[in-house]
C-alpha cells in the first residue's frame, strides 16, 4: 500500500506540473484575464471535470502560478546573493537588480502576472504574501547588513509614513534609520517600475535598450542608501 500511495502521489504531482505548464502557456497567449480551466483541460486532453480535482477553480490555479512566479524570482535572488557572498554590499545590491531584470526579461508574462495590472475579480490570498516578500526582503537584507556611510536624511516623512516606517522597521530592520528604510522601499518600487516600463515598451524610441539606464539607476539607489 505505501508503494501504491507513493506512485499515486507522484502521478498527481506530475499532472499538477503539466497543468501549470499549460496555464503558463496560456498566460503568454491570452493573458491572465482570459485564463480558463476548460481551455487548459482541452489542451491537455482532459475532461474539465477531471481538472477540478486538482484546482477548485481559476482563482486557485492563478494563485498557484503567482506563488510559483514569486518563488522562482526569490530563488534567483537567493542564488545571486549566495554567488556574491564575498562581494561588497554595493556589488551585491547591483547584482540583485541585474538578476531581477534578467529573470523578468526571460519570463515577461510571469512578471506581468505578479507585478502588472490586477486580474479583475481575483483577490490574492494570504498564501501569496510570504513568496511575494522574498525579493524585497533580499534587497532589504543587503542594506540592513551593510556598513552604511552617512547620507543626508532629506525631507522628514509626513502623514502616515512615520508610523508605517516604524512598523516596518520593528518587523524587518530594527535599528535601520527611517530615511534609509524609506529609500530601500522606494528603490524596490523603482526596480519593479523600471522593469515594467521596459517590458511594456514605454522606453522604445527614447531609452531603449534600457540596460545602461537600469545600471545607472541601480548605482543611484545604492548611493542614496549609503552602500
Amino acid at each position: 500500500m505505501p508503494a501504491i500511495r507513493t506512485a499515486r502521489e507522484r502521478a498527481r504531482e506530475e499532472l499538477t506540473r503539466e497543468i501549470k505548464q499549460e496555464a503558463r502557456r496560456q498566460l503568454a497567449s491570452v493573458g491572465a484575464q482570459q485564463l480558463s480551466l476548460r481551455a487548459v483541460a482541452r489542451e491537455l486532453g482532459m475532461a474539465s471535470s477531471a481538472l477540478y480535482r486538482y484546482f477548485a477553480g481559476r482563482d486557485e490555479l492563478l494563485t498557484a502560478l503567482i506563488i510559483d512566479a514569486y518563488d522562482e524570482l526569490g530563488d534567483v535572488a537567493d542564488r545571486t546573493l549566495a554567488g556574491a557572498a564575498q562581494d561588497t554590499p554595493r556589488d551585491r545590491w547591483c547584482a540583485l537588480w541585474t538578476a531581477t531584470r534578467d529573470w523578468a526579461r526571460a519570463n515577461p508574462h510571469e512578471f506581468a502576472l505578479v507585478y502588472g495590472t490586477p486580474v479583475p475579480g481575483y483577490s490574492a490570498p494570504r498564501a501569496t504574501v510570504e513568496p511575494a516578500a522574498r525579493l524585497p526582503l533580499a534587497l532589504l537584507g543587503v542594506v540592513r547588513d551593510a556598513p552604511l556611510r552617512p547620507t543626508p536624511p532629506g525631507p522628514p516623512p509626513r502623514g502616515a509614513l512615520p508610523g508605517q516606517l516604524s512598523a516596518l522597521a520593528a518587523a524587518l530592520a530594527p535599528g535601520l534609520p527611517p530615511h534609509v528604510l524609506a529609500r530601500a522601499v522606494s528603490a524596490w518600487v523603482q526596480l519593479v517600475g523600471l522593469i515594467g516600463f521596459e517590458l511594456h515598451g514605454h522606453l522604445v524610441g527614447s531609452l531603449d535598450p534600457a540596460g545602461d539606464l537600469f545600471a545607472w539607476t541601480a548605482e543611484q539607489t545604492a548611493d542614496a542608501l549609503g552602500l
